[in-house]
């Protein structure tokens, strides 16, 4: 099921000179701030939720994920080579479930790591904030890469639709609204995170674990068949 050949040149597109410089550029910028916050304020629980919530949890964990997912597949439907990959005899679920594997360790690598050690700088005394937001963005990940996957399969301007939904719809609505907040992978992600932190550590969801939980795991498996079957789509009308 998981290609090596595909993994390889999937990595190859997904850390391409201007990726790759994104994709290490949120993360640094995650820890220097937590480094200037921890050295101006202190530690302190609320700023660590703050940060670690607002920014790095709704901003940069979708963001990379636009990077890592409409990279897993977007460059090589715009320069036609996606062609002469499927012309491979290699079945098209497989190629689609490789490129989901590598968008997803691409985009946890990136957010639960820097997370994790950001969450540590703002407050070493409040580790279980840190590990429950990490794990709450490393399972945002999963469904973050199968939906910008599938975006990179419907269009060739995947990464506007990426950043629309990732800094219009999960930031701009989801701080204003509370109906989209509950509509939104960093709320389902959230939900993990509360019950992994505990009663008191300020962490809150607008939607519970079970509900959370369920909806991460319909949205990956919907975009990650849709892809497969818009991949299908894509072998016939390059075979005709």
């Amino acid at each position: 099921m998981f290609n090596p050949t595909v993994a390889r040149l999937t990595y190859r597109g997904v850390l391409g000179r201007r990726r790759a410089l994104i994709l290490f550029a949120l993360p640094v910028l995650l820890v220097v701030i937590a480094i200037a916050v921890r050295a101006l304020t202190g530690a302190d629980d609320t700023t660590a939720r703050e940060i670690l919530g607002s920014f790095a949890l709704a901003t940069m964990v979708p963001l990379i994920g636009v990077i890592a997912g409409t990279g897993a597949i977007g460059p090589e439907i715009d320069d036609g080579s996606v062609v002469y990959l499927l012309a491979k005899p290699v079945r098209r679920f497989s190629i689609v479930f490789t490129k989901l594997v590598v968008a997803i360790g691409v985009t946890a690598v990136f957010s639960a790591v820097p997370v994790l050690v950001a969450g540590y700088i703002l407050n070493d005394n409040g580790g279980q904030i840190a590990v429950a937001y990490a794990i709450a963005a490393a399972v945002a990940s999963v469904a973050y890469a199968a939906l910008f996957l599938f975006f990179g399969t419907i269009s060739r301007h995947a990464v506007v639709f990426g950043l629309i939904y990732a800094l219009v719809w999960e930031s701009l609505f989801g701080s204003l609204v509370s109906g989209a907040r509950a509509l939104s992978i960093q709320q389902w992600a959230l939900s993990l995170a509360e019950k992994i932190a505990g009663p008191g550590s300020g962490i809150t969801s607008e939607v519970g674990l079970p509900v959370g939980m369920a909806l991460l795991a319909v949205v990956t498996v919907a975009a990650t068949w849709y892809a497969g079957r818009r991949l299908k789509g894509l072998t016939l009308a390059g075979e005709e």
